[in-house]
């Protein structure tokens, strides 16, 4: 049984399962850094407890303190939400041996599937297809980079480096040519090692024009092993998703139940328990290969809970406390969109943005969710990744759920620090958007240089500020002259029509 749950995240994952938690009767505890005492998920929280240091190693990622954080408040059980600690086997195994309930997979789940080279030869023996590549176990640098120039002769042309023990395009290096393969290869093992302690990569051929589609599973201690249909996220920047969907536009029934087999079989070749996520390379022909598995909620598990009805923190809730999930068969159902609003300016290669959120605004409406931790007023600094909200519509069919999100950013405002919100709106009218062909390099292709709006994000902040000054004097749309249109279309805050203006 579990009853009182300590979630060891922060911003809108905290949220998100604080929130699950409520609703299913347990109560939270929140831990927080003291720049997040103000924050929401703090005050979600029926107990809060702040973490002494100041970095995020000593605060969100020091394991002997949230340990003794969860004993000392009577938590049974500790959700990891997604990051920091959610792939720590170390943590997830000092968990249980304290006699808490660790929501998500066993210790050794975790461990085989986040060695990516591991995984690779795990899911090979499962039967899982794999991308053609070679693992290089050398840890000496130069029988590393001997091992890796050997490999990349049986690997062939073009090849992607990847870390072992990576993620979030950290440790990767894409090599078109042998002249450029030693430097890439030193660049990825010193990024690896500096991210993960880690510097082993591995080799696989680089499979341009495909897709990135994941599928989501569910398994529980009751010999049920499901999974819950895909979600396309071929749009990235810099190895990062922006764009996410369910399901899949071009997605065949077929490919789609060999997919889910695969996923199913990934899952059960390591015992797995709870949520997790398998994700996979779909080739135009409609080859599809593992690329890796996460042992833990997604980003952007949202839109697969909105096309299939399932809530998949709810049932990573009941695994955990040994129910059996409640999931019955299912449908997918309609069409959901998410994107990542984030804190850059996405004309300066996605650099980070700091200031504070004078103007927070999110869309209403029916058929729009937004995930978020922030509220008007915060003030986004540069200690946390800067990802501010999920944005997530859904509606009956593709192309009106793809005019929901461009109404939706039209009327999401966010002023004081710069965001992407210019860039998403453009992303939705993207022809290779529409069509659903998009692949995992559609915004390298489409801006080699880099993004550069027609209207400078700056030019544009400013109007948007008069327009938030103005509205207090009584600014309205120019339709609202018209009593017909007033009376069909409702008011409409000013924001909508000056955020059109920008294409």
């Amino acid at each position: 049984m579990v009853s009182k749950v300590l979630v060891a995240n922060r911003g809108e994952i905290a949220c998100r399962i604080l929130r699950a938690c409520n609703e299913a009767g347990l109560a939270t505890v929140a831990v927080f850094a003291e720049n997040d005492a103000t924050s929401l998920f703090v005050e979600l929280a029926d107990e809060a407890v702040m973490l002494s240091g100041e970095t995020i190693t000593e605060t969100y990622l020091d394991q002997s303190q949230i340990l003794s954080i969860a004993g000392a408040s009577g938590a049974d059980a500790i959700h990891p939400g997604f990051g920091f600690l959610s792939e720590r086997a170390d943590f997830a195994r000092a968990v249980t041996q304290a006699g808490i309930q660790w929501i998500g997979p066993s210790a050794d789940a975790i461990e085989k599937m986040g060695d990516k080279m591991t995984a690779r030869i795990t899911m090979r023996d499962a039967g899982v297809p794999v991308i053609p590549g070679e693992e290089i176990e050398q840890t000496d640098e130069i029988e590393a980079l001997a091992a890796i120039e050997q490999a990349s002769t049986r690997v062939g042309y073009p090849l992607l480096l990847k870390a072992s023990s990576g993620g979030g395009g950290k440790g990767m290096r894409a090599v078109e040519r042998p002249e450029e393969l030693l430097d890439a290869a030193r660049g990825a093992r010193r990024e690896a090692l500096a991210a993960f302690g880690d510097g082993r990569v591995y080799l696989e051929r680089l499979l341009t024009g495909s897709k990135h589609v994941e599928i989501q599973v569910l398994a529980d201690r009751h010999g049920r092993t499901i999974h819950l249909g895909e979600r396309e996220c071929s749009v990235q920047r810099r190895h990062q998703k922006v764009f996410e969907e369910a399901p899949c536009a071009t997605m065949t029934e077929e490919i789609r139940a060999a997919m889910g087999d695969a996923a199913v079989a990934a899952a059960m070749a390591v015992n797995y328990e709870g949520a997790g996520t398998v994700e996979f390379l779909l080739a135009p022909n409609g080859e599809f290969f593992f690329l890796e598995m996460n042992t833990r909620i997604q980003v952007e598990h949202p839109v697969t809970e909105l096309v299939t009805g399932v809530d998949i923190v709810r049932e990573q809730l009941r695994i955990a406390a040994g129910e059996p999930m409640s999931c019955g068969e299912l449908h997918i159902r309609g069409h959901a969109i998410e994107v990542r609003l984030y804190a850059e300016d996405a004309s300066k290669n996605f650099l980070p943005a700091i200031g504070p959120l004078a103007v927070f605004i999110p869309p209403e409406g029916p058929g729009i969710r937004l995930d978020t931790g922030v509220r008007q007023g915060d003030e986004v600094t540069p200690n946390y990744d800067p990802m501010l909200a999920k944005l997530i519509v859904w509606a009956p069919s593709r192309i009106e759920a793809l005019q929901r999100m461009r109404r939706a950013l039209d009327e999401f405002v966010v002023l004081g620090t710069t965001t992407n919100l210019r860039f998403l709106r453009e992303l939705c009218d993207v022809p290779d958007v529409i069509d659903g062909t998009t692949d995992t390099t559609m915004i390298d292709r489409l801006w080699p240089q880099g993004w550069n709006p027609q209207v400078p994000l700056e030019i544009e902040d400013a109007a948007l500020m008069a327009a938030a000054i103005g509205e207090s004097a009584g600014l309205h749309r120019r339709s609202h002259t018209s009593p017909d249109a007033h009376a069909s279309a409702g008011p409409v805050s000013p924001f909508a029509t000056l955020n059109r203006r920008f294409p």
